[in-house]
This record gives structure tokens, sequence and C-alpha cells, in this order.
């Protein structure tokens, strides 16, 4: 089970919002260089990475903090990017620039094309964001709800090769009342892409519940607010999963 430590760029600063939620941001870290050296001195394997201005923006807007992390850790920590990715050309500099996978969220439910001319440029690096809300597609930073169901749409991406789908319940991210891991799994168990876990990790429960489960196609979970407010210490948390996943 591969934990992802988050650190979500809003004005070049590392923070955490609720619901996707701007203005309801709390900084957690002046320079997210030091935040990304306080989580791969801490055991992380990979990173994830949210252009928070970007995804509103749809375009890149923390272009030098990203390049910064990823001069720093690119060569020896994966790094996976969303937010504001909405062409090849973005893609193709951010990949250039070391980026090992980039998150396209919004754009491959509004512009499938685009999603399927990603995978085939580049293959293997490809990651699509599913947020939902009563299993229903969100986008547009979460601001609305559609009529595909995720199930729905997470099959129509199978013959693409997308590399993973990160699923997010927006209704609890940021909000520390733990994954949703019923429907985590009914997703996973649906599609033969790997998933990844998203929004409302709360503490070491949730990470036995998800290593529970791990044998359905849920690959790893995104942690967010529970490891910089403390309520999930990310080492013992990394520790933990390995073990279970040996056992």
């Amino acid at each position: 089970m591969l934990l992802i430590p988050a650190i979500d760029l809003k004005d070049g600063h590392c923070v955490r919002l609720k619901q996707g939620d701007m203005d309801q941001s709390t900084t957690f870290g002046e320079d997210p260089v030091e935040v990304a050296r306080r989580w791969y001195d801490a055991g992380a394997r990979r990173l994830h990475l949210v252009d928070l201005n970007g995804a509103f923006a749809g375009q890149p807007k923390n272009l030098n903090v990203i390049k910064a992390i990823l001069k720093e850790f690119g060569e020896e920590l994966p790094v996976q990017l969303g937010g504001g990715i909405r062409d090849l050309d973005t893609i193709e500099r951010y990949i250039d620039a070391g980026m090992q996978y980039v998150i396209i969220g919004t754009a491959a439910i509004k512009n499938p094309g685009f999603l399927q001319d990603a995978c085939t440029a580049f293959a293997g690096h490809i990651i699509v964001g599913l947020d939902a809300k009563d299993g229903m597609v969100a986008t547009d930073g979460w601001s609305k709800i559609t009529n595909h169901s995720v199930i729905d749409t997470a099959k129509r991406f199978e013959d693409w090769g997308v590399e993973s789908i990160i699923y997010t319940d927006i209704g609890r991210d940021g909000m520390l009342t733990g994954i949703n891991v019923d429907a985590t799994v009914k997703l996973a168990q649906a599609i033969r892409i790997p998933v990844i876990a998203s929004g409302g990790l709360s503490g070491m429960a949730d990470i036995e519940a998800l290593c529970a489960v791990e044998s359905e196609g849920v690959e790893g979970v995104i942690c967010g607010r529970a490891i910089y407010t403390g309520d999930l210490d990310f080492e013992a948390a990394q520790e933990r999963a390995d073990e279970l996943s040996e056992g």
C-alpha cells in the first residue's frame, strides 16, 4: 500500500482546503520544498502535488515551486501532479521537467479525446482524477455535479492506458471524517485500473481498512490534512501498511 503525502500549492505556499473551498484554506508551510523534504525524510515513496491556483485558472500557476520540488527530489522520489492540465503541451513540459505522473481531472470528463491523446503520447504517465459526490462525478473544482456515475465513467477509460485512478469523495475531503472505503472498493472491483483512495483520511484505522482491501485493486492513498495536523503519523503509518502488506 502506497501512502502518498499531498502538497497542495496556493500562491506558492503549502495549504490544505476543506471540501475544495479556496476560501477555507489553512497554510501548513511557507516553503513547499521543505515540506517535500519532510515527507521524503519520513519515507515517502511518491509525492502528490496539486496546483490549486492552476486548477481554477485552467493553466499552470505554481510552476516555479513545482520545478523546484522536481529539481530537488525528482530523480529519487516519483512525483504526481494535478491542477490546470488541459493540453498536451503542458503535460510535455511537466514530464520534461521530471514529473513522473500527470493527473487529468475535469478535462478527462469534458474532453475524453484529450485524455486518449495524452495516454497515447505519454504512455505510463497519465493518472485520472475522479472526484465524486454520492457516486456521481464532480467537475470544475467540485463546483458542478454531473449526471455521470463514477463507475461508468471509469470503465470508459479501461482500454486507453490510464495508469491509475485517484478516487476522491469530495464530501469528506479535508474533513478528517474517514476514507469512503466502501465506495473506493466498489470502484476498484468494477475496473481493471488500479485505484488510489483520497478524501477524508483521518487516522491509522483508515490505513488498516485500506490495506485489508488492497487485493481488490486499491494500490494507495493520498494523505492530506491528517498528516499535517498530527492525526496520522506518516512514517508509522507507512511502516504499518508495509507490515500488513507483507502479512
